[in-house]
């Protein structure tokens, strides 16, 4: 038995691809219902705020006391 991946023969290379592709397509399934199946309720809406009065900056180092 050798354990080097250089010297493994044809199938062993085939193996080693398949269990790959399997887990990597089990990873992203995984994925992807965890993220459809945790939206109840928790959706984000984009809210809209209007500008107020415009403000006048000056660059006195005066102190305004109101």
């Amino acid at each position: 038995m050798n354990h080097s991946i250089y010297s493994a023969d044809r199938s062993t290379h085939v193996k080693i691809v398949v269990v790959a592709l399997v887990a990597g397509i089990a990873v992203a399934g995984l994925g992807m219902t965890a993220r459809s199946g945790s939206d109840e309720g928790l959706t984000q809406t984009a809210r809209v705020i209007k500008a107020g009065k415009p403000v006048v900056v000056t660059s006195s180092n005066a102190s305004l006391v109101r």
